[in-house]
């Protein structure tokens, strides 16, 4: 969760967006996006998704197994 927190926050203040400016501009509350800054574990991924999709991102649910096997052939 670090890495997403390092990279929404990044990206924000890149383009000079305070928090609240860019929760507006990305359609969630303040709080979601302070608290993926934070870098807390219990976020609803569609709001990240929202959140992501300013940046050109999104993310995806994994199954484990698949990676653990992807791993095991490299």
């Amino acid at each position: 969760m670090k890495e997403l927190a390092s990279f929404v926050k990044e990206r924000r203040k890149s383009v000079n967006l305070t928090q609240e400016e860019f929760a507006e501009r990305a359609g969630v509350a303040l709080t979601v996006v302070r608290k993926i800054e934070q870098g807390k574990t219990n976020l609803n991924m569609e709001k990240v998704n929202l959140v992501l999709r300013m940046f050109g991102h999104q993310l995806a649910a994994v199954d484990r197994r698949e990676l653990d096997e992807s791993d095991n052939r490299e």
